[in-house]
């Protein structure tokens, strides 16, 4: 039970906690840097990689922030600003649920979300105050004196691509 030493060790442990309680295939947490969206961290690692770039204006995480669709939607074929963004990298997505990760300056950092392969039940929504709370918490490590990515250079926390 010893703490976190960093804000990315405290992220990939809600990750996995949420991986492991709410289920989901892929919990995730990405920087929002211009035009791109990070992933920083990722759990199970398999489906995607620290240092995966995707497009902010295709992203499902975008559409969230802006409140053109839900934080969470169970199944995104029946949410016309996802079901119109299911293409490329994101086209298997077929339930979502994502909040705003936020700086001690309220600006936003990124996204923490979960994807599934296949559509969740209603009931699935009811995970939403969880992630919630666990991205609060995040925000809360990010904005106090625990060294996070604002003290870190994400660069050199990524693996490089290419």
């Amino acid at each position: 039970m010893a703490p976190w030493t960093d804000w990315l060790s405290a992220a990939e442990g809600a990750l996995r906690f949420l991986h492991e309680y709410a289920g989901w295939d892929i919990w995730v947490v990405t920087h929002v840097e211009g035009d791109r969206q990070i992933v920083v961290r990722a759990f199970p690692e398999v489906w995607v990689r620290p240092g995966t770039e995707l497009p902010w204006a295709q992203s499902f995480c975008r559409q969230m922030i802006e409140g053109n669709a839900p934080r969470v939607a169970t199944v995104t074929a029946a949410v016309p600003e996802y079901a119109s963004r299911a293409s490329g990298p994101i086209r298997d997505i077929a339930a979502y649920v994502g909040v705003p990760l936020l700086t001690g300056d309220l600006e936003l950092f990124g996204t923490l979300c979960g994807i599934a392969f296949r559509a969740k039940p209603r009931s699935a929504a009811r995970e939403l105050h969880l992630v919630e709370m666990t991205a609060r918490m995040l925000n809360t490590l990010m904005a106090s004196d625990l060294p996070g990515p604002t003290a870190l250079d994400l660069a050199g926390a990524l693996p490089h691509q290419g």
